[in-house]
């Protein structure tokens, strides 16, 4: 079975093994990740972090769970340019360093091993924790509790004051959505790397794992022009003009497809 294969055979689990699959991401990406292998890495941290957790009912565990990781040296990856192996979880495990995504995957499953509930939360730009039906969210970095006001400002650094919090950021995040969330990070990475390949892999996973987006397909678009494939790039391209709906976006697929080479014909 390829990476690939294994990864998606990971959703098909009872539960979901969510790590496993992040690490079948990374194996796809470098073929000498032994995905069972840093699971069992993960396990021994799991000991780890159990013997720091204070004497509290599990369902107040989810907070000392983040600090103790964050004093075993698991923070946030600070290096800028952001490297791809902030989102490679075999990396992450190895470093101690990650994007907020890669960080609340590995700290799921070490909840999930202790019996702590604990979701993820698809926050737009800095993906959160939630205890189900607690007022609060969880910075996967360190584990600081986030109230409503705390999310406005969070959005307002990302986006701007012109972006309002709504529910739909608040929302529970499927596995799938995860893994999707991971690949378009993983795509963006290695694109801005100038590794096409490696980010035509993470392309073509975003919408394996889920509904694209007129983002998406762009995204992939651009890498089949830097491969010099424009008949793929014009397949994207047309699937990314069905699905926006911006007027001033729609004219610049329009114009872009225009410079393209006409769609081959089937000959008959």
């Amino acid at each position: 079975m390829n990476p690939r294969s294994a990864c998606l055979a990971c959703l098909e689990r009872d539960p979901v093994a969510l790590l496993e699959a992040a690490l079948w991401i990374a194996a796809e990406h470098d073929d000498s990740v032994v995905p069972a292998r840093v699971m069992a890495e993960v396990q021994a941290l799991q000991q780890d972090v159990s013997a720091g957790l204070p004497m509290l009912p599990l369902s107040e565990l989810a907070q000392p769970l983040l600090r103790r990781l964050n004093a075993l040296g698991f923070q946030q990856d600070e290096y800028h340019p952001l490297r791809p192996q902030a989102a490679l979880l075999d990396k992450v495990m190895q470093r101690r360093r990650g994007q907020p995504l890669a960080l609340a995957l590995l700290s799921l499953e070490l909840a999930r091993g202790l019996s702590i509930p604990l979701e993820g939360v698809n926050f737009p730009g800095h993906f959160l924790l939630r205890v189900p039906g607690a007022d609060h969210l969880l910075d996967p970095c360190g584990g600081r509790r986030l109230y409503p006001a705390d999310c406005r400002e969070l959005l307002g650094r990302q986006f701007g004051p012109q972006l309002a919090l709504s529910a739909d950021h608040l929302l529970t995040a499927s596995p799938l959505q995860m893994l999707q969330r991971l690949s378009r990070n993983l795509r963006q990475l290695h694109a801005s790397h100038d590794d096409h390949l490696g980010a035509l892999k993470d392309a073509e996973r975003v919408l394996q794992l889920g509904p694209g987006t007129a983002a998406d397909y762009m995204a992939r678009a651009t890498l089949y022009q830097h491969l010099e494939c424009p008949q793929a790039e014009r397949f994207d391209l047309e699937h990314a003009l069905l699905l926006s709906d911006d007027p001033i976006q729609r004219l610049r697929l329009t114009e872009r497809l225009s410079h393209l080479p006409p769609a081959s014909q089937s000959v008959h």
